[in-house]
């Protein structure tokens, strides 16, 4: 069994759903808005997860939106560029769980079982509930109208809106 990091405010992680709209030509404004939120993140307590990487190399070339060598040197990119919290098994425990329980979809417990292992207070998604909280993490959707990122997200990236 893994020791659980405390809480920290200020860390954080993001969902794969960001981390593809960077690279999607096809998402318009969330494109922008997704790579500003990945830049702030890097200058911040942001933790991402091996989940998440992985998720986005798999979406990116199963979709076609990139061939599979620039998929791979983009994640290896996000693996050099930002610390990283990988699923213990505890964590599996955690999300088969909640997914059991209904509470959450499988990849969605999981990643918040990681990152409440890896002290993260909050997950930057948008396909999860906003203002959600499960494990002790909030779920926090970035996007908001008109393309700007919600006030939240804003405060936790250390932007003004």
């Amino acid at each position: 069994m893994s020791a659980e990091v405390p809480p920290d405010p200020a860390r954080f992680t993001l969902d794969t759903n960001i981390l593809v709209y960077c690279i999607d030509s096809a998402a318009g404004v969330r494109r922008e808005m997704a790579r500003q939120v990945v830049e702030a993140a890097v200058r911040r307590d942001c933790r991402l997860t091996v989940q998440a990487i992985s998720e986005f190399y798999a979406a990116a070339t199963r979709k076609g939106m990139m061939p599979r060598s620039e998929a791979a040197a983009q994640a290896s990119d996000w693996l050099d560029l930002f610390p990283t919290l990988a699923a213990s098994p505890s964590a599996v425990r955690t999300a088969l769980i909640t997914a059991a329980g209904g509470r959450a979809a499988y990849w969605d417990a999981l990643l918040l079982a990681t990152a409440a292992e890896g002290g993260c207070s909050a997950v930057l998604t948008e396909d999860m509930a906003d203002g959600a909280t499960l494990d002790g993490v909030r779920v926090v959707n970035p996007f908001g109208s008109k393309g700007h990122l919600t006030s939240t997200a804003a405060e936790i990236l250390g932007l003004s809106v």
